[in-house]
């Protein structure tokens, strides 16, 4: 977690980072891999910025990064 904070949210080997439209399903996805934990995404400011959003066939919003000064854990 301290890494994402540092350095923010990348694709890695992905070709997007995957964003939830709310924190319930944000859960549900990440406890598919362990304990989740959720972070918010102030994507209107980043949309302000010029950063791109997409929005997949199956609802999911995909961009190409998140920097960590968009980003905040949720409790």
């Amino acid at each position: 977690m301290a890494s994402i904070l540092r350095s923010g949210l990348e694709r890695r080997s992905r070709h997007h980072v995957h964003l939830s439209t709310d924190p319930g399903t944000a859960r549900r996805v990440g406890a598919r891999h362990g304990a989740p934990v959720v972070l918010e995404v102030w994507a209107e400011a980043m949309a302000r910025e010029g950063k791109l959003f997409y929005r997949a066939e199956n609802g999911v919003w995909l961009t190409e990064r998140v920097p960590p000064r968009f980003l905040r854990v949720l409790g």
